[in-house]
């Protein structure tokens, strides 16, 4: 089944431009119909998608919870 970038988009929750950048940069495996770039659903498996930056402390939050 064909999907196209906003279809993406919305199963990974993240942004078409983000689609469309993993596809610049060939991590997302798509190719061009008319316009739009369209993706194989078995593809998305081949890409794994993690959210860049710091990721979220939590060792806080288990101190509050459970204490020191």
């Amino acid at each position: 089944m064909l999907l196209t970038t906003q279809q993406v988009a919305e199963k990974l929750k993240v942004t078409r431009g983000e689609i469309l950048r993993l596809i610049t940069v060939r991590r997302l495996p798509a190719r061009k119909q008319g316009r739009d770039w369209v993706i194989r659903e078995k593809d998305l498996k081949k890409v794994e998608y993690r959210k860049v930056g710091r990721p979220r402390k939590i060792v806080p939050k288990i101190v509050l919870r459970y204490g020191e």
